[in-house]
């Protein structure tokens, strides 16, 4: 028996089409304390985001982890939930639907079938998975597959176990489709003119704070004293926005995040700084997270819930979370830009029906079915 799943018969003169497959982290299903068990358990078991031995690292997430991080995570998660869902989830949903229209105009103006690019979603961990939505892109004729990783700034622990996620779906595939990938955006023009306009957008209605915090999700030290690229990236990304706004070096500070057990990670700390700020007499504060596309438990609650109390319970009185890229125009431009300089010349308009007819006759002529 073979290893490899089972395929159709290969369809003579079949139009193709390009496949975007989108990948962001993931949500758990509900603000519960099952669901994020389930969530937790599969997100906490890649060894790309838990560098510890397995021997040593699974038996505390199995023992410990998962019998007492639910309860409390679920009560942060049903913070920030919506009627309709969880925030993270709704943003990319958005964000397929408005690049696939974008693309189709796009296509359209470069005298190609508008159907000719189609763009699926999933989640590295939880629903939609992977695995899904390959199997949708194989459904719909893509056997080219462009796979965007919706992390601007490269780390193990995101980009490539993303790409790790698409590759393991391939390993029992008959008919491999061509695959090709983004490993990051991080100082992509469009990118940081999207995050620009979006913070200046916010700006224009609420004003402008005494300082802006640029806080990324944070990593283990480890990682960056191994070679990972994240921190330069972060850094980057930082400087090349700042200078977009017009920010002097006084006027904003880059911020680390989401820290978890007892070893150093990146710094500083997001929580430590906004107490610094407070006491060092700064009225308002805004943070912005560029590392995140969409609003999700990180900006919404870590953010927007406790970095308030951190800031306001050191003393200071205004807190602005500016909201992250979600579905602005800019940023579903720079997205579809994006996809089309990467997708270069697999964009070939297919062959007419004259010519499919004629590649299926020579075909049968040769002795195939179909």
């Amino acid at each position: 028996m073979s290893r490899f799943n089972p395929e159709p018969p290969f369809e003579h003169g079949r139009a193709t089409k390009v496949g975007v497959l989108l990948v962001n982290l993931g949500t758990p299903d509900a603000p519960t304390p099952a669901a994020v068990r389930r969530y937790l358990a599969e997100f906490l078991a890649d060894p790309r985001v838990v560098e510890i031995p397995r021997i040593a690292w699974l038996p505390i997430l199995h023992g410990l982890i998962l019998t007492t991080r639910p309860g409390r995570s679920a009560k942060k998660y049903a913070a920030i939930w919506r009627k309709d869902g969880s925030p993270l989830l709704l943003h990319s949903i958005k964000q397929r639907s408005l690049l696939q229209g974008l693309l189709a105009q796009r296509l359209k103006g470069m005298g190609l079938p508008a159907e000719l690019v189609h763009v699926e979603l999933a989640m590295r961990y939880g629903n939609p998975g992977v695995a899904g939505a390959m199997d949708r892109l194989k459904a719909a004729g893509c056997d080219r597959i462009l796979v965007v990783p919706l992390y601007p700034q490269y780390a193990a622990s995101t980009t490539a176990s993303a790409l790790d996620g698409v590759y393991a779906c391939t390993q029992k595939l008959r008919r491999m489709p061509a695959l090709r990938a983004i490993d990051s955006f991080h100082d992509d023009p469009a990118y940081i003119k999207a995050l620009a306009q979006g913070i200046n957008d916010y700006w224009v209605k609420h004003g402008r704070p005494d300082f802006l915090l640029l806080s990324f999700h944070g990593l283990p030290r480890r990682a960056l004293d191994l070679g990972d690229p994240y921190h330069c990236h972060c850094q980057v990304t930082a400087r090349l926005l700042a200078q977009e706004l017009g920010l002097d070096a006084k006027q904003f500070a880059v911020t680390f995040q989401s820290r978890f057990g007892k070893a150093q990670w990146l710094q500083p700390y997001t929580a430590d700084r906004l107490v610094a700020l407070a006491k060092e007499g700064k009225a308002r504060v805004d943070v912005a997270c560029p590392g995140f596309v969409s609003d999700c438990l990180e900006t919404l609650e870590e953010i927007g819930i406790e970095g308030k109390q951190s800031f306001v319970g050191a003393g200071g009185k205004d807190f602005h979370v500016i909201p992250c890229l979600n579905e602005h125009p800019l940023w579903i431009a720079a997205l579809a830009d994006l996809a089309l300089r990467n997708l270069q010349g697999w964009l070939v308009a297919p062959p007419d029906a004259a010519a499919q007819e004629m590649t299926a006759l020579r075909a049968k002529a040769l002795g195939a079915s179909k």
